[in-house]
């Protein structure tokens, strides 16, 4: 009989660790939205007053001294994110180390005392240390979280597994919005900001409390020679009733997988061998890069203090619009759960990167003119922006890249995208409060422009691979000639899989039907030549 875990077993106990997961992403998004709403309250600022750009101290402030202010306030805010970069980059060695398991009780355990270290800060050092400290833990989590589940879980449809787990990181934005609303009118209290940077604590104590008790990886435990280990968490995450011949056949598959994975480097990304290997990590890295230089954290950060600031609305009003768009982003991050395996990867990057970069451009319009009716219609776009990202650019990110890269240097080229990911997120808190301060609606533009930019670049460098297995993403690349031709060859390979992951052909027929069309071009070829010989022959006679 199959060991339970918590008392489950099989689809159930995949559903748990699915929700583990989820609570991890959902802990990543809170701690994003979280602080932005905190900035501008009156016992906030009483404690930070150096990182304040409201009020009537930072208005007698020369414009050089405001300057500083908003710079510190993007490096405060900011920290956080350098410090999930600082954290993602170890993981890859400390997480093979320690499991999976492990890897996320310790990241969780070091949110905690981050959160500790920010709802009792009194001086703006520590403020600053306990959001390194809980970037630190986070960062560590998400570079950890989505392997142990895709390791633990099976799904036809991982696309849309994915898109769930970005569908949490807004639900997290979503709580801390409302959070932060709800406690404004404690203000000048305390309360108002200690609680809202507290309660993070209430999800981490979540996943500490269960994560210890569901599985490890089975592939981890192959990784380390505890295969008994490894077939008797099989049997769990099957369920009773599963035949042990199937067991041991998906145990033999995990150990080729993982084989092939313990041959990978660093050194590896860096070849441009038959496999492409540094096409494909560029390929990755831009992919999360292009994510976060978008500009939707200049939103998710800073839409409270945008409208109080830049639009003149009110404390609350400020903050109640900002819990609306956040409840707005997440309903539309659930589009993408149903509508990625069905128009796939390629178009739905595509929507997301024109629709934002036409709203920045609304943005930057309506912004500039400064009216009723224009502010009306930035707050409007504000929520169009935050759409147009939740459907095409949330969750591909976590997506992609894995179904780019090959089992070879996998876990290397993933660790360097998140890297990507957090230090290009930290760029764009850091000087949005700087941009507005300098050249206020034109800081809209620049993103306007990096959005349109990216447009074409999905289009011809970003081959589709929505129902592509990775031996036909290892197959497209062995065949691609140069960048430019990557996308036409992915459009050219017959698929071995259907979109209700039906086989269509087995990799030997895929292999025939290439062998087929190729013979079929060189007869082709060669019917032309001896038509244009016959043709200049009897021109000739």
């Amino acid at each position: 009989m199959a060991r339970s875990y918590l008392g489950l077993q099989g689809g159930k106990l995949q559903i748990a660790i699915s929700v583990i997961a989820g609570m991890d992403f959902l802990l990543f998004g809170y701690d994003q939205g979280v602080t932005g709403g905190l900035l501008t309250l009156d016992s906030f600022i009483k404690y930070f007053p150096t990182i304040a750009t409201t009020g009537e101290g930072y208005k007698s402030l020369t414009r050089s001294q405001q300057s500083a202010q908003s710079t510190r306030q993007g490096i405060v805010v900011a920290a956080y994110n350098l410090g999930c970069f600082a954290g993602s980059i170890p993981t890859i060695w400390v997480g093979n180390w320690l499991g999976r398991r492990k890897t996320i009780f310790f990241g969780s355990f070091i949110m905690v005392i981050g959160a500790i270290l920010q709802c009792t800060a009194y001086h703006l050092p520590q403020l600053i240390i306990g959001r390194l400290v809980t970037g630190f833990g986070n960062g560590m989590n998400t570079s950890t979280v989505p392997t142990w589940q895709s390791e633990c879980c099976k799904s036809n449809r991982r696309g849309q597994l994915v898109m769930i787990e970005g569908a949490m990181i807004t639900c997290g934005i979503t709580i801390s919005y409302w959070i932060d609303f709800g406690l404004l009118f404690a203000d000048p209290n305390e309360v108002s900001w200690r609680f809202p940077l507290a309660f993070q604590i209430f999800f981490a104590a979540i996943i500490l409390a269960c994560v210890m008790f569901l599985p490890e990886s089975p592939r981890w435990l192959v990784l380390k020679g505890r295969e008994d280990e490894a077939k008797e968490v099989l049997s769990s995450l099957l369920g009773d009733g599963t035949e042990s011949t199937f067991v041991q056949t998906e145990l033999t598959a995990i150990k080729a997988t993982v084989l092939e994975m313990a041959k990978g480097s660093f050194k590896d990304m860096f070849t441009m061998g038959e496999d492409r290997h540094l096409h494909r990590t560029i390929l990755a890295y831009v992919n999360q890069m292009f994510q976060q230089i978008s500009g939707i954290n200049l939103i998710t950060y800073y839409i409270s203090i945008l409208l109080e600031q830049q639009m003149g609305m009110s404390l609350i009003n400020s903050r109640l619009i900002a819990a609306c768009n956040g409840t707005e982003y997440f309903i539309a991050s659930w589009v993408a759960v149903f509508t990625i395996e069905k128009f796939g990867r390629r178009t739905l990057m595509l929507f997301g990167a024109a629709g934002m970069s036409i709203s920045m451009i609304i943005l930057a319009i309506t912004a500039s003119i400064g009216s009723t009716q224009s502010n009306i219609a930035c707050i409007v776009f504000l929520f169009v922006f935050n759409s147009f990202f939740a459907v095409g650019w949330l969750g591909m990110t976590w997506l992609y890249p894995a179904e780019i890269v090959p089992l070879k240097i996998r876990a290397p080229a993933n660790a360097l995208s998140t890297s990507s990911n957090w230090i290009f997120n930290f760029l764009v808190v850091m000087i949005t409060p700087v941009a507005f301060d300098n050249i206020g609606y034109q800081t809209y533009i620049i993103f306007a422009v990096i959005n349109a930019f990216i447009v074409p670049v999905v289009y011809f460098f970003y081959p589709e691979t929505t129902c592509r297995s990775l031996e036909e993403m290892d197959r497209i690349f062995r065949k691609t000639k140069s960048v430019f031709s990557l996308v036409c060859t992915a459009d050219q390979e017959p698929r071995m899989y259907g979109r209700h992951g039906e086989l269509l052909h087995t990799l030997d027929d895929v292999e025939d039907d290439a062998v087929r069309q190729a013979s079929v071009l060189s007869h082709t070829h060669k019917d032309v030549e001896r038509s244009s010989s016959e043709n200049v022959s009897t021109e000739k006679a």
